[in-house]
């Protein structure tokens, strides 16, 4: 065997992997029940319409993004499964996904660990995403994107919920704090990957649906904070389209 058909094993293992973690990620709340967010008496301070949750409606992205990454990934195996364009996002989206497919379970059973984990989980996400490559972009980069821009919201919605729900801080200030927090994030990603928007609308549509959530009972001033940080981003994020 030369190296060159080593190489190409080794891609379409990758390949492989990526497909078997999309669909057991995207399957894994079939077997546990799924999830309704955070019981407010899985905290020590009951955490009810806390303002840095977004509304409900916004969690629906989940359906697209299982989707997407399944289908992406089963084009990418039959497609471009020795693609160097794709190798090197595959093994960190991977490792995501497969961390993200405990994530409900431990959710269920720890606040603290299941917020750790969402962080890994983005790490990891925006590390496939940087290393995404220019080829196939809705089928390689723009999945991706997606699935790292929700999860940089959610892994700040996750730390406000421990930090008022464990009396760090007021609910109030810990939504702050991880709004300010989601957008510094946001902003650094999407200008070391200008050109991907999509990561951006992803972000864009939690802190919309942090708007509306405190719209009418939350505190104004998470609203209006909320809805700068959406203008921030898309700012940033048609400068950098431009740009490109």
């Amino acid at each position: 065997m030369t190296q060159n058909d080593e190489i190409r094993d080794t891609r379409r293992m990758a390949a492989i992997l990526q497909v078997t973690g999309a669909v057991i990620f995207a399957a894994s709340p079939l077997f546990v029940g799924g999830f309704n967010g955070f019981a407010p008496d899985q905290f020590p301070v009951p955490q009810v319409d806390v303002p840095v949750q977004p509304a409900g409606y916004a969690f629906s992205i989940w359906g697209l993004i299982y989707v997407w990454l399944i289908a992406a990934a089963g084009y990418g195996l039959f497609q471009r499964s020795d693609a160097s364009d794709w190798a090197g996002m595959r093994l960190p989206l991977t490792a995501s996904l497969v961390v993200g497919a405990g994530w409900i379970p431990a959710a269920q059973a720890s606040v603290p660990v299941a917020t750790v984990m969402i962080w890994v989980m983005w790490a990891l996400a925006v590390w496939a995403l940087l290393r995404a490559g220019q080829s196939d972009r809705w089928w390689q980069r723009v999945p991706v994107a997606l699935y790292a821009g929700w999860l940089t919201a959610a892994s700040c919605v996750a730390l406000g919920l421990v930090l008022g729900g464990y009396g760090v801080m007021s609910n109030t200030a810990a939504a702050v704090l991880c709004i300010v927090l989601a957008l510094t994030l946001a902003l650094a990603v999407q200008r070391a990957r200008p050109d991907e928007p999509m990561y951006a609308v992803a972000v864009i549509w939690a802190l919309i649906g942090i708007i509306m959530a405190n719209l009418s009972v939350g505190p104004l001033p998470v609203a209006m904070l909320a809805g700068l940080g959406a203008a921030l981003l898309a700012a940033q994020a048609a400068r950098g389209k431009l740009a490109g």
